[in-house]
């Protein structure tokens, strides 16, 4: 198999992204299997043939834009659950990055979000730019 030519971070995820394919498992309007007051804002998968923490493959939330370039990652500490995880941003908006934030920060959940500073945004500002409003803790780099 081919590695990428890059070595950061960004560049293994989208690597990981390009050889797997997105399962959407739970659209957006869906409930959550075992919380049914919670409902998805958008559409949430995994990326098949691959392994995350819980043993599952790569969580991501799929955003509505047409490109789905590497908007972020999630970052999730759950005190009921006893784990941390990563979640893939793909074609989020800033918009959409801030909802995915705020779902995840509820309950016993706490999350953060870390922006893929290359990744481009619909009039090509960068995504971390554009997310500080939607983002107002995120401090500027």
């Amino acid at each position: 198999m081919k590695y990428p030519q890059q070595e950061t971070f960004w560049d293994f995820l989208e690597h990981l992204i390009h050889v797997s394919e997105l399962i959407i498992d739970r659209p957006k309007g869906t409930c959550h299997p075992r919380y049914p007051e919670l409902v998805y804002p958008l559409d949430y998968g995994y990326l098949s043939s691959t392994t995350a923490g819980d043993g599952a493959g790569i969580d991501v939330w799929r955003g509505g834009l047409d490109d789905p370039h590497l908007s972020g990652v999630v970052l999730t500490a759950d005190l009921e659950k006893r784990d941390a995880e990563l979640k893939l941003l793909l074609g989020c908006s800033p918009d959409e990055i801030a909802t995915i934030y705020n779902f995840h920060n509820n309950g016993t959940m706490r999350a953060e979000i870390l922006l893929n500073r290359n990744s481009d945004v619909g009039d090509g500002t960068g995504v971390e730019e554009q997310a500080q409003s939607a983002l107002p803790h995120l401090p500027n780099p």
